[in-house]
């Protein structure tokens, strides 16, 4: 996998302490080049939201749920019957654990992934869950893209590039769930399927209150 290995871009030090390092690893072994650059500009895109709004975060938790946020898209993370998303939380849990982190920052970094796709939410929780929140969104959807300078853009894209990211992000993300679409019922990664999908029938939460056990 050809990627770039930086110290510091666009103004932003990139962690490289011991679980830094080894959860970038894991990134480098399991994911993939398109995946590993995404979450390099994500970490990126939400530090400089961060330093933009003036917030105070810990940069090593915001770096290993950047690099496990879409980890739970690939074969060796991906559950049977589990949102991607769970599943990327759950990997960064667990490799947090395996190095001794306490369980407030565990549930932390675990909330930052499980919460990273949903809106009107995670943008009122602690600033690591709506700094990557608004990462994800920005090199997504382009949200804040207007208070990104073009300078910084440059950079980073130039550090870790987009690679056709438009025409390739929904395809990526319908092959981490195409096993399992019934986990995008009530979230946006529906609108994945029905793209992908011809004919793609969506689970109804009103025909699932229309239709329960009860009587009445």
């Amino acid at each position: 996998m050809a990627v770039n290995h930086l110290k510091k871009v666009a103004g932003i030090v990139i962690p490289d302490s011991k679980i830094a390092t080894q959860a970038t690893a894991l990134l480098l072994e399991h994911g993939t080049e398109f995946i590993y650059n995404h979450s390099l500009r994500v970490f990126l895109f939400s530090s400089l939201n961060a330093k933009r709004k003036n917030l105070v975060y810990d940069s090593e938790l915001l770096y290993v749920a950047s690099v496990f946020h879409d980890l739970g898209l690939v074969s060796h993370y991906s559950s049977a019957d589990l949102r991607f998303e769970v599943d990327g939380a759950n990997a960064a849990r667990d490799f947090l654990k395996s190095h001794g982190v306490e369980s407030t920052k565990l549930q932390l970094v675990w909330d930052t992934i499980a919460l990273h796709t949903s809106i009107g939410i995670a943008e009122h929780k602690e600033n690591e869950v709506a700094l990557m929140y608004s990462g994800v969104g920005l090199d997504v959807m382009g949200e804040g893209y207007a208070h990104l300078s073009a300078k910084n853009r440059e950079e980073i894209v130039q550090a870790f590039p987009r690679d056709n990211f438009k025409k390739k992000i929904i395809p990526t993300f319908f092959e981490g769930f195409e096993h399992k679409t019934e986990t995008t019922f009530g979230n946006i990664k529906a609108d994945v399927c029905a793209f992908m999908i011809p004919n793609f029938e969506r689970k109804n939460f009103c025909d699932c209150i229309l239709h329960s056990p009860w009587s009445e």
